[in-house]
């Protein structure tokens, strides 16, 4: 028995050192390829080239829409402003990071970055190329995979995003299909949430879930929204109209610290999705973008809530 128990134990033993030593050689091996690729690469931006490192260690991020792409891609971020600080879902990627603005340029020169990714509409640009390269994107530019896939190219990380976005696809549709099925293909969904003092309800490509629900899901939309919100991505209601704009389930991006005195009021119990219990209510902080971190954890919650899985 005590052989036995030895034998166990010496296999158990040369398991993990197989196990460490594969890891070992995977290391190496990324270290190996990283020492042989040039240092830059040329990124065609929507400003023109752009030479940017081959490996970026230290990024910043001064838009909230574009941190997501970057941590799905495993790329260090060392500054990020505060909408992405606040978001619960980044939370395990950004414990290290530091909140910053476009603003902040002393605080960004401390951090020694070695990319700086912003949004076309942030500040300073001139001055934060002057610390590091800066790639700019205008958020609606392209569609939200796309984004995704020029960040891939950006971090050199193409094969990555690219095989990212295929899977994804295909699981957002399929689970398409599955709530078409249960809830009627004619069922229409809305997408609503509360900022400060007043209410908003969403085109379809505009976050909150809305290019999963609308583009992959092909889920219908309610007329009003279609005609409002549409065009712009989002559209300012007031209580009054709700009823017009809430569709036969309703998702509610839910800020909690915002006025929620209309769910108190007739107008809003009568609606019928509310009163069918057909309001899926979700944290607005985690709710707000279309990265695919945030696109993982909605694409669960739809099945969850619309399928019971």
């Amino acid at each position: 028995m005590k052989k036995r128990m030895m034998s166990i134990l010496l296999l158990f033993v040369l398991i993990l050192s197989a196990c460490g030593n594969q890891a070992a050689e995977k290391e190496q091996e990324k270290e190996a390829k990283e020492a042989n690729e040039p240092k830059t690469m040329t990124y065609q931006s929507e400003t023109g080239p752009v030479e940017v490192p081959t490996n970026p260690k230290r990024v910043v991020v001064l838009s909230s829409f574009l941190a997501g792409s970057v941590m799905a891609l495993d790329v260090p971020i060392v500054g990020v402003d505060s909408w992405a600080k606040m978001n619960p879902r980044y939370e395990p990627y950004l414990k290290d990071a530091k909140e910053v603005t476009d603003e902040s340029l002393e605080q960004i020169i401390e951090l020694e970055p070695d990319l700086i990714i912003a949004a076309s509409t942030n500040k300073n640009l001139d001055k934060l190329k002057e610390i590091a390269p800066t790639v700019t994107y205008t958020y609606g530019k392209v569609d939200y995979l796309t984004q995704h896939l020029e960040i891939g190219k950006l971090l050199n990380k193409e094969e990555e995003a690219k095989q990212w976005i295929d899977d994804f696809k295909k699981r957002a549709q399929q689970a398409g299909e599955e709530i078409r099925a249960k809830i009627g293909e004619n069922a229409t969904v809305s997408v609503i949430e509360n900022f400060d003092k007043q209410l908003y309800v969403f085109g379809n490509n505009w976050g909150r879930g809305t290019e999963i629900l609308y583009q992959e899901m092909k889920l219908k939309m309610p007329k009003a929204v279609e005609e409002h919100a549409l065009k712009d991505g989002y559209y300012a209601i007031s209580l009054e109209v709700l009823p017009q704009f809430a569709g036969d389930y309703v998702i509610f991006s839910k800020n909690a610290d915002g006025d929620l005195s209309f769910t108190e009021t007739e107008t809003y119990k009568n609606i019928p999705a509310v009163k069918n219990n057909r309001v899926f209510e979700a944290n607005a902080k985690e709710f707000y973008f279309n990265d695919p971190i945030t696109l993982e954890y909605q694409l669960e919650f739809f099945k969850k809530h619309f399928l019971g899985e």
